[in-house]
């Protein structure tokens, strides 16, 4: 569907991204799926890319400018390559960068920030807890100040990019209860207290890593401190905008792939003595499929123009999350309907999108929380 907010600058941008993933990502992810890796190349490639450079500027290897329709055209293309793992795999940075840039002191910049623009290194952000996920206020991980340092104690879970993360904004309880008292911290690999332990046995993203963090007695510089104390809540709540807008645009190019697969499949299979394309009941799929994604597309252009206008649009955003995310469940289960067995069978990138559709559907905040979220910020 033409978009009428496209330029040639974002044309030229997604192009970039879509040729990079075809050539050197398509080929190899069902081999990296399988592995339960892919190569750090990668990110190091999507970074010279300016994949990660939004909102960062030029001193720290970012990009110096941002567009939502650029966010969203990259993610939307990268969960394209058919394992979108290697998408949460990269991703686990994306969402680490806007704090770091936003609220880390000028020394930490200049030491981690554009090896993390780039893709040199490492870095995730760590919020969701082992006894609650979307519900950040309840966050039990506390930081203590101790004369010129902070004593970190709780554990963190489900953190995307951990196990090869080199640098981690961590939140923890500084103050009281509630939404006040919660603050951000930069923490390193390798500082004594802090260990974690990966998380292998996953439905889905097999290819990306997971893991559950553990701090004891863990001490940081009180440097180390991301912004005002006890004000992080504003922080990660701000920053969980641009993930829900990527997970968006991630579903959409599931979208696009469970679409497409379904129609070369249908094309090449026959039934009953003609294409499956021919049969009413599967002509009709692909256009419910095909309606759905012009639908979510349209609704993120919508959203995107929002963005670029200085209307950070909260309730659309969540409205969108999870209207990307039901209408990529119903694309997924049409797709395996129509690839019938042959989709049932690893290796094949139906199977592996419907495996991966429920970490989207709750990752970012389930659709559940967005469903509330919305109404909320309705004022009802």
């Amino acid at each position: 569907m033409k978009n009428p907010f496209e330029t040639e600058e974002r044309r030229a941008f997604r192009e970039t991204i879509k040729r990079y993933v075809e050539a050197e990502l398509k080929p190899y992810v069902d081999e990296w799926d399988e592995a339960g890796d892919f190569p750090w190349r990668v990110h190091e490639e999507l970074g010279a890319m300016g994949y990660f450079g939004f909102g960062v500027s030029e001193e720290f290897g970012g990009l110096g400018f941002d567009d939502a329709f650029m966010r969203a055209a990259a993610a939307e293309e990268l969960a394209r390559c058919g394992a979108t793992g290697v998408w949460a795999g990269v991703g686990g940075r994306g969402i680490s960068i806007g704090p770091l840039e936003n609220f880390a002191s000028a020394e930490i910049r200049e030491r981690v920030l554009e090896d993390i623009v780039l893709g040199r290194k490492g870095s995730c952000l760590a919020i969701t807890e082992p006894g609650g996920g979307s519900d950040v206020a309840r966050m039990k991980t506390t930081a203590v100040r101790d004369g010129d340092e902070y004593i970190i104690n709780g554990s963190k879970t489900f953190i995307t990019g951990a196990v090869k993360g080199d640098y981690f904004v961590v939140g923890a309880r500084t103050g009281g209860p509630g939404l006040t008292g919660i603050s951000l911290f930069f923490v390193e690999k390798g500082t004594p207290g802090f260990s974690l332990t990966p998380m292998d046995k996953k439905m889905g993203w097999w290819c990306s890593d997971q893991a559950t963090l553990y701090f004891d007695n863990c001490r940081v510089p009180a440097g180390n401190l991301m912004g005002e104390e006890d004000r992080g809540f504003i922080a990660i709540m701000e920053n969980f905008n641009f993930e829900r807008l990527a997970i968006a645009a991630g579903a959409l190019g599931m979208m696009k792939t469970c679409l497409e697969e379904s129609i070369n499949y249908a094309q090449e299979r026959e039934t009953f003595g003609k294409q499956l394309i021919q049969h009413q009941v599967i002509r009709h799929k692909i256009a419910d499929m095909s309606a759905k994604v012009d639908a979510i597309e349209a609704y993120l252009n919508q959203v995107c123009w929002s963005i670029n206008e200085s209307d950070m649009p909260v309730a659309e955003i969540s409205k969108l999350k999870f209207s990307s995310t039901k209408a990529l469940e119903f694309c997924a289960s049409e797709a395996m309907q129509i690839f019938g067995g042959a989709g049932y069978m690893r290796g094949n990138p139906i199977e592996r999108i419907y495996r991966e559709v429920k970490v989207f559907a709750i990752g970012g905040g389930s659709e559940e929380i967005m469903r509330d979220l919305a109404v909320r910020q309705m004022g009802l």
